[in-house]
Formats: structure tokens, C-alpha cells, sequence
């Protein structure tokens, strides 16, 4: 699924790469220019945070 503006995710931030902790969230911006990229596609959140994409919740 393409990742885009105004879908619901959970994405793991830099800081919590070890511990695997995923925080919610509603993707503002896509800022990985390539289609897929192998530790998941990086995005701001609306709240701000960012960090890659593990999941998709829906849209």
C-alpha cells in the first residue's frame, strides 16, 4: 500500500529503534523520496514526530 497524506500508522522513532516502541499517529508528510526503503518509509506525523513506518492502521 502506498504510503500518503492523511493515512493512520504506527511508526518507531530514532530513539526508540532499540526498545521496537511504536507511537500512533496521522502522516502529514512523506519525507522518503523512494518507493520503499528496507528499515520502512519515513514520515512526519501531524503531531510532529518522526520517524519510519511499521504499520498501517488504515485511512
Amino acid at each position: 500500500m502506498q504510503i500518503k497524506q492523511g493515512l493512520k500508522v504506527r511508526v518507531v522513532q530514532k530513539q526508540d529503534q532499540r526498545t521496537g516502541q511504536l507511537t500512533d499517529g496521522v502522516v502529514a508528510k512523506v519525507l522518503t523520496k523512494s518507493a520503499t526503503h528496507p528499515h520502512g518509509i519515513k514520515v512526519m506525523l501531524e503531531s510532529g514526530i518522526v520517524g519510519r513506518v511499521k504499520e498501517i492502521i488504515g485511512d
